[in-house]
């Protein structure tokens, strides 16, 4: 049975059972701060579980795309080294919410695994909770007693709390679950050893196939467990692991799900997959890895060096490294895997196959930027062995026995933060030449950047206190108003990097909640005299929270709630011109730009977007009048509310990759032959309202998506006025010429000459200084030596005199110490020879010597700058230049 049919009937048997089946939501998470990635497949359900909103189905399946890779579930260095690990996987899942209970949850998944899916019975195992008397719960006796209806007493485990206790988090809904697991050892090997014993033992033969959780319970910020008014059902089942145990594989690779990534892997390399352990462990990271960063640009979220986009680069990065350590791949391969998703997954995830070629463009971008990266960390390292060995043969000399050499944590550390060298990578290249890592060095480094990320990230909410428990979330009313009478629902403490402020929820607000690239709203809450500011407005899930630096008084009071009407004026006509702008862009480019990214808020629109080329002049100004236009033709704003998804897209609606849409959506439409999206934003009634439209800054954000910075009314015209006034005092700095470019050219050209003609000079007294400098050597100890203060007119100069006297003069020690226009900088340079006879270290010197004028500096063994803030210091940089090399070379004789 393909993976595709195993997929599908799980969907179909669920469906019989009554479950609307629900599409995947994206990888990437918006509008939960708890969480970066989807990873698990009832992420997009946590508001019917916190209680948040009513689902409009009792009942639900969907198969989830997840990543795991960071947080508490973080399977990224056991990818690979096993067979069943993975970053991004599917979960297939049917929920309940308040529906039915254990009984249905455990018959349906054991017809299902039986009957449809033919696994064998007597191969599989069931555990529930065990009991924990921390939290004074007995065990599940209800589930234990409903397997014993199923399977044999002996094959039910009672589980720990660590293995059949689930919870969201620290906080909020968690309940006892019940585990399948399967043995799909050889008999033989059944026969020896009971699979009841390898259970949760991790062992990668008798694995869990599906967990069933009982969401019962509500855990307090105190740790105290509270029943829930519902209780719902949770399942999750690993499609991989599943198609494994279906088509009777011991490795999840060896599925037809990772089988066309792993056969294109080996065909590029030319190194079959099951050749060795280590290139088998290589060709696996790359096929698993290749899902989950394909999958998360198709859901917008591309590489970068924050947050999401560092995850994604990371998993980026250790793919390229296992191929170019392992498989010999020196040049970008991974786009080439882009190909073969798109086609594998045509059907059920098509966002691939419709951003086939960005998505590779990306990738490759990403692969040759790291490519040359590694080879840097690669050239440090070898520069870093070196030094080590001197320092190590020098101490063997001195002690009179062999030392082994260690290579630093620190500098592992370096490796892994600077250049993206996992631990791993450090100590497979140190092994080769006989070296060891200090691993508890690289451990404390690593635990250091953790505490500094905690400190930097932590947050601290206390639970939430309840005013009006028949309430869930607000209504929003902001489309229409600007002001209504609300109410507390309810509300909390957060403190935040040693600052404290009040979260409040609403029964009805104007206030719009941060989404869709567009800021939340400000102003303010009035009761009986008292004002409370609004500061911001963003959303939980789809919880709309309203941030307060203070409490209301009496927060049981009617509150009379007012929205900066400036600011939301300000912003709406940015929001609007995104919209234009988007079609004016596709209308200009062509039908390839997407969205990827925006921001609009009161003061500017930012938009990125998809195009693979710098845009022109002429495409920048066609884009600007095609928005004007538009604006003068006052075209009023069409806002459709709750439309059917599949009419929407009908109408020809732009739909945003990586945005999770409902059943029924909101269409913003300026011209139906113009601009039709689905947005949730708000906007002006009228495109006039924008006044005036300008885009000051087209550039580059990675590869292939451009971002284009523009504003609008006021700000737009304050803009121009600035650089007509501009232009107006230049024509009056040159005498009002009548052509003003082409005096601007000619004083370029004369200040061009000029330029040459003073470098010419420079050139000319750097030679004679240099020619002074090589009449002043003196010898110690067989080396020739040069310390001088010397006056240069830039640093070009000061090096490129080092390196010139380096290269004619052998066994140079120099150090200059020079007046550059009124700063002091040092340069101390040495021969190779110099180096290595007498251990000598430029950089070393040259930071003791920067002391003198109250600077600092570094470099290489051969090579160091240095620069300060007193030039009075130079006389003793030379006095100690003087003293520290005669220590070094006479001491060392």
């Amino acid at each position: 049975m393909k993976s595709s049919k195993i997929r599908s009937n799980f969907i179909d048997f669920f469906n019989k059972k009554y479950h609307y089946f629900i599409n995947s939501a994206p990888l990437v998470v918006k509008n939960d701060p708890t969480l970066m990635f989807t990873n698990a497949g009832m992420n997009q359900f946590k508001d019917y579980f916190l209680g948040n909103k009513i689902s409009p189905h009792k009942r639900v399946a969907n198969s989830q795309k997840c990543l795991r890779v960071s947080g508490k579930h973080n399977d990224l260095e056991e990818v690979g080294i096993d067979t069943y690990h993975h970053t991004m996987f599917e979960m297939l899942g049917n929920w309940s919410f308040g529906d039915y209970f254990k009984k249905e949850a455990i018959q349906w998944a054991w017809e299902l695994l039986t009957q449809i899916y033919h696994l064998p019975q007597e191969r599989m195992y069931a555990s529930v909770f065990g009991g924990d008397p921390d939290d004074n719960l007995p065990m599940d006796q209800e589930a234990f007693d409903l397997w014993r209806e199923i399977i044999p007493e002996d094959r039910i485990i009672l589980g720990s709390k660590k293995d059949n206790f689930w919870e969201m988090g620290d906080t909020g809904p968690c309940g006892p679950s019940s585990e399948i697991h399967i043995d799909l050892r050889p008999q033989a090997e059944v026969d020896q050893t009971p699979g009841k014993d390898l259970v949760n033992n991790d062992h990668p033969l008798v694995i869990e196939i599906w967990n069933l959780v009982f969401i019962q319970f509500n855990r307090l910020s105190s740790g105290k467990l509270e029943p829930l008014p519902d209780k719902h059902v949770d399942t999750g089942m690993g499609l991989e692991r599943l198609v494994m145990a279906i088509q009777q594989k011991t490795s999840n690779y060896d599925t037809d799900i990772f089988q066309p990534l792993i056969e294109a892997m080996s065909k590029k390399s030319g190194i079959s997959y099951g050749n060795s352990r280590e290139t088998d462990i290589a060709i696996r990271v790359i096929a698993d890895h290749i899902r989950a960063i394909t999958f998360a640009i198709a859901d917008g979220q591309l590489p970068s060096n924050v947050k999401a986009g560092y995850v994604i680069r990371r998993i980026l990065r250790r793919a390229v490294r296992y191929g170019y350590t392992f498989l010999g791949l020196k040049e970008p391969f991974l786009y080439e895997l882009v190909d073969v998703l798109a086609e594998q997954f045509a059907d059920v995830y098509p966002e691939v196959q419709q951003q086939q070629e960005f998505i590779a463009k990306v990738i490759q971008e990403e692969e040759a930027s790291f490519l040359r990266t590694l080879e840097k960390g690669l050239k440090r390292f070898d520069e870093e062995v070196k030094l080590k060995r001197r320092g190590t043969d020098a101490l063997a000399d001195a002690v009179g026995e062999e030392v082994d050499p260690i290579i630093a944590g620190y500098f592992a550390f370096e490796l892994y933060d600077t250049y993206g060298f996992p631990i791993d990578l450090t100590q497979l290249l140190a092994s080769e030449l006989g070296l060891e890592v200090d691993i508890e060095g690289f451990n404390a480094n690593m635990e250091l950047q953790r505490q500094k990320s905690r400190v930097a990230s932590s947050q601290d909410k206390g639970d939430w206190v309840v005013l009006k428990e028949e309430e869930t979330s607000g209504e929003f009313l902001g489309y229409d108003q600007l002001e209504a009478e609300a109410q507390i629902v309810k509300y909390r403490q957060v403190s935040e990097k040693n600052k404290s402020f009040y979260q409040l929820v609403l029964d009805k607000t104007p206030f719009y909640a941060e989404g869709g690239g567009q800021v939340g709203d400000t102003g303010y809450l009035e009761s009986d005299g008292e004002k409370i500011s609004i500061f911001d407005t963003k959303k939980e899930n789809d919880l709309i929270i309203h941030f307060a630096k203070e409490l209301p008084k009496k927060v049981e009071s009617t509150f009379h709630c007012v929205v900066n009407a400036q600011k939301r004026l300000l912003t709406q006509n940015n929001h609007t011109a995104t919209h234009l702008m988007h079609a004016a862009l596709r209308e200009v480019l062509g039908n390839h730009v997407a969205q990827k990214g925006s921001l609009v808020n009161d003061k500017l629109l930012r938009f990125d977007f998809s195009h693979f080329a710098k845009m022109t002049d002429e495409e920048i100004s066609e884009v600007e009048h095609r928005v004007n236009r538009k604006i003068r033709e006052n075209i009023p704003l069409n806002e459709m509310r709750n439309v059917p998804i599949d009419k929407a897209k009908a109408m020809g609606a732009t739909a945003l990759f990586g945005e999770k849409y409902g059943d029924f959506v909101r269409v913003i439409v300026f011209d139906p032959a113009y601009s039709i999206e689905l947005c949730g934003g708000t906007h002006v009634p009228a495109t006039g309202s924008i006044g005036f439209f300008k885009i000051v800054s087209e550039s580059s954000v990675a590869a292939g998506v451009r971002r284009i910075e523009a504003i609008t009314a006021e700000t737009a015209e304050a803009y121009v006025d600035e650089q007509l006034s501009l232009l107006t005092e230049l024509k009056e700095v040159l005498k009002s010429p009548k052509d003003l470019k082409k005096a601007v050219e000619s004083l370029l050209q004369e200040k061009g000459q000029l330029s040459k003609e003073i470098e010419s000079l420079q050139n000319k007294d750097t030679a004679a200084l240099k020619d002074q400098l090589l009449n002043q050597i003196s010898q110690i100890n067989g080396a020739n030596v040069i310390i001088q203060k010397v006056k240069l007119p830039n640093a070009d100069s000061l090096k490129k005199i080092s390196f010139e006297i380096r290269n004619e003069q052998e066994n140079i020690c120099m150090v200059l110490a020079a007046d550059i226009n009124g700063k002091p900088q040092i340069s101390v340079i040495i021969s190779d020879s110099l180096v290595e006879k007498y251990q000598l270290n430029a950089g070393a010197m040259v930071k003791e010597l920067a002391r003198e004028i109250k600077g600092g500096g570094g470099g290489q063994p051969f090579y160091a700058t240095a620069g300060g803030n007193d030039l009075g210091g130079l006389d003793q940089v030379i006095e100690k230049a003087k003293d520290l090399l005669e220590t070094q070379l006479l001491v060392s004789k």
